[in-house]
């Protein structure tokens, strides 16, 4: 079985996919990328695809037509990609390295930890906990130290 219980899906082929014209489809991809990325909109627990397709005047069949065909997943995977991407930069940044992994999850968007847990491991084959504790062991310079709580560590 799995760790967090996540399975590999079979690709279906929806036929709406094909017919999209294709101009549109490299219009909304650029403007898509503009919302998700430049604009942050990952972070925000409560943008969906519904939102999205509003704030782009369509609807979201072609959202889910251009995420799958241009970025080879679906919407909340693509969302995820940018949350966990996020979540690794914090997690071994300095200034951050004090965050609960429940507090680095809220930054970046997931509505809870446990769905951070699942994405991240998804995405990277690893929890967030030891991506964290592999980063600060290739860095020699930032030592693991030991606070009163026994569940908490200090990275210094």
């Amino acid at each position: 079985m799995a760790k967090y219980n996540i399975s590999e899906r079979k690709e279906k082929e929806a036929a709406y996919r094909t017919l999209v014209n294709p101009q549109l489809m490299d219009n909304l991809k650029g403007r898509i990328l503009d919302i998700i990325v430049m604009q942050k909109k990952y972070k925000d627990k409560d943008y969906s695809a519904k939102k999205l397709a509003e704030d782009l005047g369509t609807n979201t069949r072609y959202i889910s037509a251009v995420v799958s065909v241009q970025f080879h997943m679906n919407y909340t995977s693509f969302v995820n990609k940018f949350r966990i991407e996020e979540a690794m930069t914090i997690m071994v940044d300095k200034r951050y390295q004090e965050l609960t992994m429940e507090e680095v999850s809220d930054m970046v968007g997931f509505a809870n930890r446990q769905s951070f847990y699942a994405s991240f491991y998804k995405f990277m084959n690893m929890t967030p906990r030891e991506y964290r504790m592999k980063h600060f062991e290739n860095h020699p310079s930032q030592k693991v130290k030991r606070t009163k709580s026994k569940t908490r560590k200090q990275y210094v």
